[in-house]
Parts: C-alpha cells; structure tokens; sequence
C-alpha cells in the first residue's frame, strides 16, 4: 500500500511540474512532438500582450535536408495573400478613388457585358460568378487576361453563390493599378511594407531564390511552384505578425472598412478568411493559405491580444489542429498534437486507381488510426472528391462524395458534400443529376444558399 501512495505522488508531482513549466517550454514541446510526427516544418511566432512568446523555426530550409530554416526565410503564404489586396480596395475606398458599388467595367475595359453587373464588392467576397478556367493551369497573367476578354457570361448572376476563383484577385490588383497609377507592388511598398516596417516583404519574391524557404514534397523532393499569376505576397513570419497586428487594430483601413472586407457570402470566405465579431468588436481572425505545398496560418484574438502565425514549406493540412494544440496550452486547456492527414495520404494513390486506392484508405481506417487523424473523415473525403475533381476525374470524384455523405456527420457538412457532386455532375455536362444533388444539399440544410444559387442558375 505504502509503495502505492509513494508511485501516486510521483505521478501527481510529475503531472504538476509539467503545467508549472514556463509557457514557452510547453509551447515547444507541441511543435517538437509535430515534427517529430511528420507534420510541421517551417517557422512559427506566437505573441501574446504585444511581446513574443514563444519563436522558432524547425526543420529543412528545402529538399535534400541540406540547410536548415532561419527566421530571415520567406515563405508563400497562399490565398493569405489576398487579404492585401481585399484591403488596398478598401484603402482606395476610403480616399473616395472607387466605390464596392461600381460596376467592374467602370475601371476595366475589354470586357462582355458582364463585366457591367459584377460590382467591386462581388470581387472581394468572391461572388462574381467568374468561372474556373482550369483551375490546374499555370495561367500567366496574360493567358488570364485573355480568358477574361473571351469570356462570353459568367457562371451566376453576381451575388447568388460563392466560387472561390484567384481571377478575382487579378482584377481586384489590375483596379488598384488602374486607379493609383501605379504597380500594385509599388502600391503596397509605399502604403503598407515601409509604414508598417515590413522589411521582410517582397511581392513575387522568387520561389528558387536565396531568400526564400523552398517548398518540398514528402520525400523530400522539390515541389514545383504551379501558381503563374503575379502579384503574391512573400514574407516573414514576423511581418506576417506586423501585418495581422495592425490590421485588426485598425492601423491600416477603419473599423467600418474592416467589417465590410470581412463580410462572407454563407458558407464561403471573405478576404480577411474568417472573422467573428461580438457586441460589434473584433473577437477573432483567422486565415489559412496554401500553395504548391507552401501553407501558412494566421489566427488572432485581439480582445485577448494573442496573435499565432505558423508557416510552413512541407504542407501538411495539420495548422489548424496545432492552433488549437497552442491555445489549449494558452489557457491551459488539454492538448493533444495532430496526427497525420488522411486526405494528403491517399489522394495520390485514390487518382492512380480508386481501387487500389479506397482499399489501402480502408487498411489505414482498419489498422493505422492510432498514426493517421480520422476524426473528420467526411471533410478528408470530401477534399479528396475536390482534388480528383480539378484533375478532371469527375467519376472518382463522385464517388468519393458518395462515400462522404453516408457518413455520419454535421448537415452542413453532408450538404456540402452534395454541393461538391453536384459540381462534379456538371463537369461531366450532366445538369440534371447536378440539379438532383443541389437540391438535396439545400434540403438537407436550407442555409445552403451556394446550391440554392446554382440551381436558380441552372
């Protein structure tokens, strides 16, 4: 009994001395045990009542483990990127050059007709109903500008449905040009880099450049950089933090301004990604962006002034549960680290062969769960369906929304599901089972107002 109580002690003693261990230390034992897992390399800041809390980079500066990362690395960080832009509209709004009501074809010309009904404000919450190309193309700007000038109709009527579309973002930056006179990477130069004292900052910075942390695949071989628009913002993790700083403390644009960027259409991001407000404050930010296996996360609390930053050149679609891994350890909730994605797993191996590859997905449901992370298995589905799909292979890509949506799951995310089949429906030219799926996206949850827009559309 006496060694007993003796081994109970030691257990509680131990158990008290690692929730007394300074912040910083528990901080780094979250990352450490990540990259021990596989699932992060890159650089990360962590801030809290304006100081630094906790930063670190950890792992390879790019393929070949031939160099290590540094503070100084720059990183692509994705659609993040979008909300400099998003914010240099409403920069230009608020010196009275433009308006979110102003018809596109009033700054752009050689555009159809539809160019007259897509307002500026469809354009930041990506509403405009300007259709995906080819969303694997490396389309240069000039291949982009002359899909535009093709283009006889868009998708939807502008402002009935979200499509997530980087289009958007190149008419929004030719806008800034068109109205400051300037490029658009003079324009955040003078008005956001050099006021801010973003030094580390470069639009279009070089992906193989000294400069720069190269991205690479799991084996660590280079990932080749697929994205050919202009216009990316390139930087460090401590002036992504300067940036997320003075933004939501409304440094740069005006409160007003700032909600009006952060407005979503239901179910879709807005430029600033996700934003909440409670009693007409500002309660959180948070942005993730991804890239050619380049991904980086913003997540900001700015009533409690707590600000995360992760980037990453090794994607591994873990930054949102070591988010939470972090602010469990900020407010001294459990933690638990991620395990491996599923979906960065399988999708490969599912587009050589769906055979092959839902039965090596089942081997790993069967005996791997205690490495591989199936607690969202609808969403890993799902994105795999959206992979398989912009490669254009619409029956595997239907099939894995069927699997998805006979899970158990939220009706959000079942109605997504048919959201997501029926678009691979129309990629196969089939309206009619694409009307099927829409419809029942929007009975099974009303507030699907993307599926109540494409069948208002078709």
């Amino acid at each position: 009994m006496k060694k007993m109580y003796c081994l109970l002690f030691l257990i509680i003693q131990a158990t008290c001395a690692i929730a007394q261990q300074p912040m910083a230390v528990r901080i780094d034992s979250v990352f450490s045990l990540a990259h021990k897992r596989g699932i992060f390399n890159g650089n990360i800041l962590i801030k809290k009542g304006g100081k630094i809390l906790y930063e670190a980079s950890m792992g390879y500066a790019g393929a070949g483990k031939k160099s290590m990362l540094s503070r100084d690395l720059l990183f692509d960080i994705g659609s993040v990127s979008k909300e400099f832009n998003g914010v240099s509209i409403l920069m230009l709004q608020e010196k009275g050059l433009l308006n979110l009501k102003d018809p596109l074809s009033k700054y752009i010309r050689g555009l159809g007709k539809w160019a007259d009904r897509v307002q500026l404000k469809h354009l930041i919450n990506y509403t405009s109903g300007i259709p995906l190309f080819d969303p694997l193309a490396e389309e240069k700007d000039e291949t982009i500008w002359e899909n535009l000038r093709n283009l006889k109709d868009v998708e939807f009527e502008p402002g009935s449905a979200y499509l997530y579309n980087h289009y958007n973002v190149f008419l929004q930056m030719r806008i800034i040009e068109e109205v400051s006179g300037i490029s658009y990477a003079d324009f955040l130069e003078k008005n956001i880099f050099v006021p801010l004292g973003m030094n580390g900052s470069i639009v279009d910075s070089p992906t193989d450049g000294a400069r720069m942390a190269k991205a690479f695949d799991n084996e660590f071989r280079p990932a080749a950089y697929a994205q050919g628009m202009s216009g990316w913002v390139r930087l460090t993790a401590e002036d992504l933090g300067k940036w997320v700083e003075a933004l939501d403390h409304y440094r740069i644009i005006s409160k007003s301004s700032y909600k009006s960027l952060s407005e979503n259409f239901p179910g879709g991001e807005s430029s600033l990604g996700s934003t909440g407000f409670v009693n007409g404050e500002l309660n959180f930010h948070q942005h993730q962006g991804s890239n050619s296996n380049y991904e980086a996360l913003i997540y900001s609390l700015p009533q409690q002034d707590i600000l995360i930053v992760m980037m990453t050149n090794n994607q591994q679609m873990k930054v949102h549960g070591l988010k939470s891994a972090i602010l469990g350890v900020l407010q001294n909730h459990p933690v638990q680290v991620p395990k491996k994605s599923v979906y960065l797993e399988v999708r490969e191996r599912i587009l050589a062969s769906r055979t092959k590859g839902i039965a090596y997905y089942n081997q790993l449901r069967a005996d791997r769960s205690d490495t591989y992370d199936f607690s969202f298995e609808i969403g890993d589905l799902i994105s795999t369906g959206k992979y398989l799909h912009r490669r254009k292979h619409y029956e595997d890509a239907i099939y894995m929304f069927e699997l998805a949506v006979k899970l158990d799951g939220k009706p959000a995310d079942i109605a997504y599901g048919y959201e997501q089949m029926g678009n691979s429906y129309l990629g196969k030219g089939d309206k009619v089972e694409a009307i099927k799926c829409f419809q029942k996206a929007i009975k099974i949850d009303p507030d699907n107002l993307n599926a109540k827009g494409m069948v208002s559309s078709l």
